[in-house]
């Protein structure tokens, strides 16, 4: 499981960059999806930023450092320069005299002084729980991006045979209508020289029509399909690589049993749950924690300039100093309002919720492994019996075709015929895709659905002729 978690980014881009170049084939479009699909983008941006989550929850247990500095300058005076009378002895005449002089910038006193701080958490038991939350969300959230990139195979493979699908049913279109036209000339020569009623020709005339209405929906949808596969690449893929007609059909190999083992062993979405239920149950310790004492440790170390007062020509004070200071501070937390409590019973209920969301994800998983393995089992006795209806459907028409020429058989009876063997040409192309999803989905649902699932599906591939 771990591994899997660990290394399915990286072996998602080695082994297909590994084997063929980009192109349009199914190994191709995947490389090109890996490269531009924004959902997996996104969900590669998402991840990174909630990891950013484990960085910020150790930081409260690492120490952390500060430096400070200031400086200062002070300068007082009067608001207003001071002035007094003075007599001159010698000319007795009364004179004006400045003594102090109003405030002014210039002199001063400078102050400086720059420290350092050092703290360290020695004991805080709710952020030492908390960092360990964070790291099983971490977890959790590894999980789920490499669900992403497993879901990104399922998408292409999806879009891919989508492709394939509407190319395979407008070629039946393609065919049914031709064989429409055909029969209508037909019906239509043979009105002219009265073999048939009018009735036959209108009922042939009908048919075409069905049959190019249908043909022209098609190719509506077939151009969707296109799009669709576009818009995971961003790039158009016009001609894509065809699923060969002697691709294997085969039961799923292993017991229900051993894939439900398989299941409880590697699947993604119930690693997610128990990395959840961890993450939750870390929360709740730590809301535990929050009402103990915690103790902190604090150092400082400082260098402190004063600049000295001079008073009637005399120097007071001044000069450089150190300072520094060791403490151990404790906190006991005795009472905040209700709110300790409060979060408590919050991680509380948190953790019944993560745990009914694993039970939940456990059985929805013994569900859809069951359903899947059943399923691409019931796909391969499907298209044993639509390869049979093929087979049938054209032996019916061909007796038909024969009654009506023979007069024993009506048009209309041809024209149901024909719509039945074209129907179970459709039905029998459509089975075959259903089980290469099928498939495929089978492993994502247990958990190993890896690139190389994807490679060896492409050895199935031919070009287009």
């Amino acid at each position: 499981m771990g591994r899997i978690v660990k290394f399915i980014g990286f072996m998602v881009l080695c082994s297909l960059g590994s084997s063929l170049s980009y192109g349009d084939d199914l190994v191709g479009i995947l490389q090109l999806a890996l490269a531009n699909d924004p959902t997996l983008k996104q969900a590669e941006a998402t991840y990174r930023a909630n990891r950013e989550n484990v960085i910020q929850s150790r930081s409260s247990l690492l120490p952390s450092f500060g430096l400070n500095g200031s400086t200062s300058r002070l300068t007082s005076g009067p608001t207003d320069s001071i002035y007094v009378d003075v007599t001159d002895p010698l000319s007795g005449n009364v004179i004006r005299s400045r003594v102090s002089d109003d405030h002014s910038f210039r002199p001063g006193l400078n102050n400086h002084s720059w420290g350092i701080g050092l703290n360290q958490s020695v004991l805080n038991l709710a952020n030492w729980y908390s960092f360990q939350s964070a790291q099983a969300s971490d977890r959790a959230a590894a999980v789920n991006y490499a669900a992403q990139e497993q879901d990104l195979i399922m998408r292409v493979a999806m879009a891919y045979f989508d492709v394939l699908r509407a190319i395979d049913l407008l070629d039946t279109n393609n065919q049914e209508e031709e064989a429409a036209l055909r029969s209508l000339d037909q019906t239509q020569q043979r009105e002219e020289v009265g073999l048939v009623a009018i009735t036959d020709v209108y009922d042939s005339q009908a048919a075409y029509d069905l049959a190019r209405n249908t043909t022209i929906l098609q190719q509506d949808i077939l151009q969707s399909r296109y799009e669709a596969l576009e818009a995971i690449t961003g790039q158009p893929h016009p001609e894509i690589d065809l699923l060969r007609e002697d691709f294997p059909i085969m039961e799923v190999d292993g017991s229900l049993n051993s894939w439900e083992r398989q299941a409880d062993s590697n699947s993604l979405a119930i690693a997610a749950a128990q990395y959840n239920l961890e993450a939750s149950r870390k929360t709740l310790q730590a809301r535990k924690s929050d009402h103990l004492p915690t103790i902190d440790f604090a150092g400082f170390f400082g260098h402190i300039v004063t600049a000295p007062i001079v008073s009637q020509g005399v120097q007071i004070g001044g000069g450089a100093s150190d300072r520094s200071s060791l403490a151990l501070n404790l906190t006991i937390p005795i009472y905040s309002g209700g709110a300790v409590r409060s979060r408590r019973r919050a991680a509380e209920y948190n953790v019944i919720a993560s745990q009914e969301s694993l039970e939940l994800t456990q059985r929805q998983l013994t569900q859809n492994i069951r359903n899947a393995y059943r399923g691409v089992n019931t796909d391969v006795l499907v298209i044993a019996q639509r390869q049979l209806s093929i087979i049938s459907a054209q032996s019916a028409l061909d007796a038909t075709v024969l009654g009506a020429e023979v007069g024993t058989r009506n048009i209309v009876e041809v024209l149901l015929a024909r719509e039945n063997l074209y129907q179970a040409l459709r039905l029998y192309a459509d089975s075959r895709y259903i089980y290469v999803i099928d498939g495929l989905r089978l492993k994502q649902i247990a958990g190993v659905l890896t690139p190389q699932d994807i490679i060896e599906l492409n050895d199935w591939l031919q070009a287009g002729g």
